[in-house]
């Protein structure tokens, strides 16, 4: 009798410019391999019964805080209560997310007089999109985006189908040049209210760590990840870790 030969996994390391404790697959088989998950990632109708339930489930003690955060903002500064942004979702179809607002109403204007006269900020804007002192966030904001309460609204987003509570992080139509051939596997799955991003450190980690974290979570995703990442929110949102 021939003695069956070990089934070798499919998924082996990927280099990246910081280490990485999970594996990713090799090029010619995460091709096939992160296809077939991102396909499931994305159709799952069990992930998409899970995100309306939990949302249900949620909504008697989500909407009087929300209630509570609309009438703060309305006193804090000048400016509507919501805002959008657009984001690239599943199949690369742009949709707009849903935030309560926490920047003046002239964010974009003051962040470009505050790069143009800062090189040290502009060059942290360049590495992460993102800047520890932001000029644009207004003080109640602050504590909104230290404690994610500024994307409450996108529950809405979930309920419609355009994300999901747990995915990769949504990225706006410049940072899809990044992503370079990850892209396509980015857009098998529907962007994520949280994901192992948020609760891995969030802005205290690098973008292409981010964009192994995105790939790890579409290629391994299951019920069980989803519903240990929900929990890692928890502390992750109480503590703040990683968040400004």
């Amino acid at each position: 009798m021939i003695a069956p030969r070990p089934i070798q996994s499919p998924l082996a390391s990927v280099t990246t410019s910081e280490p990485v404790r999970l594996k990713l697959a090799e090029p010619a088989e995460a091709e096939e391999s992160s296809h077939a998950l991102g396909l499931l990632v994305g159709t799952s109708r069990l992930k998409r019964w899970l995100d309306i339930s939990a949302i249900l489930l949620m909504s008697p003690v989500v909407l009087p805080v929300m209630g509570v955060i609309a009438m703060a903002i309305r006193m804090d500064s000048f400016g509507p209560i919501l805002i959008t942004q657009r984001r690239v979702g599943r199949h690369g179809r742009s949709f707009r997310m849903w935030k309560f607002r926490s920047m003046v109403v002239d964010a974009e204007a003051r962040l470009a007089r505050h790069l143009a006269s800062d090189p040290a900020a502009r060059e942290e804007w360049e590495a992460n999109q993102k800047l520890r002192s932001d000029p644009r966030v207004t003080p109640l904001g602050k504590l909104l985006r230290r404690s994610s309460l500024d994307e409450l609204p996108q529950l809405w987003n979930v309920l419609r189908g355009e994300m999901s509570l747990v995915g990769p992080r949504p990225i706006v139509r410049d940072e899809v040049e990044r992503y370079h051939k990850v892209y396509p596997l980015y857009t098998q799955s529907r962007p994520g209210l949280t994901g192992l991003w948020q609760v891995s450190g969030r802005s205290n980690i690098s973008y292409a760590r981010r964009i192994v974290l995105d790939q790890i979570y579409i290629r391994r995703w299951s019920i069980g990840m989803d519903l240990k990442i929900l929990l890692r929110t928890v502390p992750a949102v109480l503590f703040g870790r990683g968040a400004y």
